[in-house]
Order: C-alpha cells, then structure tokens, then sequence
C-alpha cells in the first residue's frame, strides 16, 4: 500500500474522537528537510511558515530497472505521496532524463530523475503563541499532553486557540504536514496524550500503526457504577454511529461502525463509583463515553450522555456537589505506546491525572478505605 492509498484509508473517519482520519479535504503537502544550500543556516522563525525549496536527483539502479516513473518516485522521493509527484511528472517539475514524460514510462538503470520544485504553505491555519505540554519528543515524533479545554485543530467554530495553532507556532515547519502533523485527537473536554508526525514519513507510518492497531491508548475515567456490575463488561463490543436526530451525538446502533472496548482494571473509589484504567481496541467518536452509557455507568461530568444517572444513592453532600459541578468528563488519555517510526522501538508514554481528575477522585473516595 502506497502513501496516498494509507492516506485513502483514513479519509473517512475524520469525527473519531481517536482517530484523525480526516475527511477528502485533506492536503497533501507536507514539511521537507531538503532545503536549499543558502539557506541551511537560516533558522526559521516562530510563527512563520517555511518556504522549502526542493532539488533533488535520483539515479535509477538495476533493482528498480523495468519499474514505472511514479513508482520510483515514490520509493526515492519518500517525503511525498505518489498523487503529489504525479502531478510534478505532469507538470515537468520531475524530469525524466531531462524531458517530460508520462507516470506511466516504465525506467531504466542508469536513467536520471530530477525533481525541482517549491512547496508553498498549504493551509490556512495561523501560528499562535500557545503554550503546549511536550511529554517526549525526537526529531521524527512529539507526543503532547492537551489540556482540558483546548480543541485540537481548527474547525467551525473554532478557527483559532487549537492545539494545531500552537504547534504552527512553536514548529513552523509541521505547516507543510496534514493538520500539523496529527495522526489521532481527543475531545475539547478531555485531556491526555496526543501523537503527532514531524516529519510526513513518521506521520504516515503513525497512521498506518493506528490502523492496524499497534498503536495502544489508554484512559482513565470516573464512572457512575459499582464495581461488581461494571466487572460484567470487561469487553464491550458494539457498533457506534451517528444519532438519527440528534447529530452532534452519537449512539450504539446495528448500521454503525465496529467498535471495541476494554476495561482493563476497575477501582472502586466507594460503593456506586469507580476509577476505571479503559484501552481502545477501536477509535469511534466519543466511543468511551457512548459505551459506557450504554452500559448504563456514565462518565462523571458527561453532560451528553450521562444526564442524571451520573447521581447515584448513598452520596454525601460534598460528593453531590463535587459531581454536579464537576465541568467536563471525567476522562484522561493517560497512556500511549507506539512502534517508533524510525528506529523501530516499542515506545510508551504516561502522564498523570490532571488535578480536577485528582480532586474529584479524593472526595468520592473520602472515608471509604476506612469502612
């Protein structure tokens, strides 16, 4: 499978809340190493995109005799996807022995191809002075940890104060990658690890990872629900998809798509709440917080799909009004683990619980290690 058909693949499930599988508006360009000699010792300057100049030739081996120029392109110019280099075929930016010729024209040992050409900006997200988190980071992969609050890239409504904004803004040169480089997301409500591509290699090689699902994620969340009945649902395996009314939720349902969770540890905090340790076998929207409503044990805080069935019996006041007022869901994406793109590692990253989490953890629980 070649980039673009990767790429194919994730264009469908842009509304994961896991998944940045972006709709068909994404663009292809992408951030490039291979600057200019003048302008090696130029660093570049936050908040600006870079212009990338690209002069690059390949000479074509014995192994690669008998292959079509655009798939050669694709194995030597690895940086870019094979529509993307079509299209420079086309247009001569890639020159076949110093001519024009079709994608097609299959290459011989000892044949020159010769890109030339100058990747301009692609998108118009802005840069913004935001601070991030940064848990880990290489010259091929960031992992960030999102606060509670931040949407994670541009969309209606919120074109500006994303984590994308901030990443063009602290990395310039991500402004020649797919949404900065992102290969997955989590809600505005919901804090917690994200990992992001530096380069377009390591951000294909990411996705297809998320695809086949070596990469792993797990969340902690609060729930409504006694521990003896939530251990009943250690796999919870029903379609998601997209309320028939209401749009801006989603719901199990038969037409929708597979969708697997796990509950890998669960902690009673008292009697009716507990702390549950929950990995994605799947990546659907709001695919926790719909799951285990389904199950009938809502997130603590879920407005949505938790309603009043976040309340259960046996609460004390401060319990109640911790509960009531908690403002978002109680979820956090705790942990990640990864095959590094490049070195091929296995790679884990944790972050601790933010302190609302923290907080609301140490009222549910006061006084119930002492019964």
């Amino acid at each position: 499978m070649d980039e673009q058909e990767i790429m194919d693949e994730h264009t469908d499930a842009l509304d994961n809340d896991d998944l940045l599988e972006e709709d068909s508006d994404i663009d292809e360009e992408l951030d490039d190493g291979d600057m200019d000699e003048g302008d090696d010792d130029v660093a570049p300057v936050a908040g600006q995109a870079v212009p990338v100049v690209v002069d690059m030739t390949h000479v074509v081996t014995e192994d690669q005799s008998g292959l079509r120029i655009d798939k050669v392109a694709s194995q030597v110019f690895a940086d870019f996807s094979r529509v993307q280099l079509q299209g420079w075929i086309t247009d001569g930016s890639l020159l076949y022995n110093g001519s024009v010729q079709k994608p097609k024209v299959r290459v011989k040992a000892d044949d020159v191809l010769h890109l030339s050409t100058t990747l301009q900006q692609h998108s118009e997200d802005q840069p913004e002075d935001i601070d991030i988190d940064v848990v880990y980071e290489d010259d091929d992969v960031l992992v960030i940890n999102k606060p509670v609050g931040m949407v994670v890239h541009p969309g209606a409504g919120n074109q500006t104060g994303t984590l994308v904004n901030a990443l063009l803004y602290h990395y310039p040169q991500q402004h020649h990658l797919p949404r900065a480089g992102l290969v997955h997301r989590i809600d505005k409500d919901t804090s917690g690890l994200l990992l992001i591509g530096k380069t377009k290699p390591a951000q294909m090689a990411l996705m297809e990872q998320l695809k086949d699902k070596s990469v792993y994620r797990h969340y902690q969340c609060v729930v409504a629900g006694d521990q003896a009945s939530l251990l009943r649902h250690r796999r919870i395996d029903a379609p998601i998809g997209r309320h028939r009314t209401q749009r801006t939720k989603m719901t199990v349902m038969t037409a929708g798509r597979e969708a697997v969770t796990h509950l890998l540890n669960v902690t009673p905090l008292n009697d009716n709440y507990c702390l549950l340790d929950v990995g994605l076998e799947t990546g659907r929207t709001h695919q926790i917080r719909v799951h285990l409503s389904h199950v009938t044990y809502p997130l603590v805080g879920d407005r949505i799909y938790g309603g009043r069935r976040q309340l259960r019996a046996g609460l004390t006041e401060a319990q109640r009004q911790a509960i009531n007022n908690f403002p978002r869901q109680a979820l956090h994406a705790y942990t990640l683990g990864f095959v590094h793109p490049t070195t091929g590692e296995d790679m884990e990253v944790t972050t601790p619980l933010p302190e609302d989490m923290q907080k609301l953890i140490a009222v549910l629980s006061d006084g119930y290690d002492d019964e």
